[in-house]
């Protein structure tokens, strides 16, 4: 079998942006804006972001940011975050766009899979977090059907799970089963949402309106949803 690759352009990593925000709220809205980037841009619901606990090249703690700014700098920003795991050196966030992420749980594909999962029922935002957290830390690891809240390709969360007869395509940002070219489309648009989010942030444009969603939230989940159906 031939494994496909996806775009090989190098991943835009914060640390290299970091010295260009030396002002603390500026520093950690310059952080969410790369890391929500394909939020932001209406292509995908949500994403999980770790945030350290110890100081950075830039000097500064971006753990002890986001206790200080956190909460306001999202809601400017129209995203939501759930703090599934503290665990004092690290926090583990799942930042959200609660339109997108609502829509997503009302797909029936989506609920027959959580059903199946064993996810208490009714299948909204705020259950689902509940559940997903309280798996993860029972377990001390992801549950599989994780993917399907980052907005992965539901064919390659139910391969991964061993629940469609798919074979193994190839390995790109997740494991991507079956047909290849959807998932590495995919897996491309949510790489050039945050090259061109550190392209804007290397231009030296404030991070707070970076930070600003770019779409209207019923479009934006319009984009979203024409591009993983």
């Amino acid at each position: 079998m031939i494994h496909h690759r996806t775009d090989r352009t190098p991943r835009p990593i914060w640390h290299y942006l970091a010295s260009r925000f030396p002002n603390d709220r500026e520093c950690l809205a310059s952080f969410l804006a790369l890391e929500t980037s394909e939020l932001l841009a209406g292509e995908k619901p949500a994403n999980l972001i770790n945030v350290v606990n110890r100081s950075q090249g830039c000097g500064k703690n971006l753990y002890r940011l986001w206790r200080k700014y956190g909460s306001e700098l999202l809601h400017a920003s129209g995203l939501a975050a759930s703090e599934l795991v503290d665990r004092d050196e690290s926090l583990l966030l799942f930042i959200y766009r609660l339109e997108a992420l609502d829509a997503l749980l009302a797909r029936r594909n989506v609920s027959v899979l959580l059903r199946r999962a064993g996810y208490p029922e009714p299948f909204i935002p705020e259950t689902v977090l509940a559940e997903l957290q309280s798996r993860l830390l029972a377990r001390g690891k992801f549950p599989h059907e994780i993917g399907v809240f980052l907005g992965y390709p539901l064919k390659d969360v139910m391969g991964f799970m061993g629940w469609a007869p798919l074979s193994f395509a190839c390995q790109g940002p997740w494991k991507i089963y079956g047909d290849p070219a959807p998932s590495l489309k995919l897996a491309n648009t949510f790489n050039r949402c945050r090259r061109r989010m550190a392209g804007r942030l290397a231009r030296c444009a404030t991070p707070f309106d970076c930070l600003a969603p770019s779409a209207d939230p019923k479009e934006a989940r319009g984009i979203f949803f024409r591009r993983i159906n």
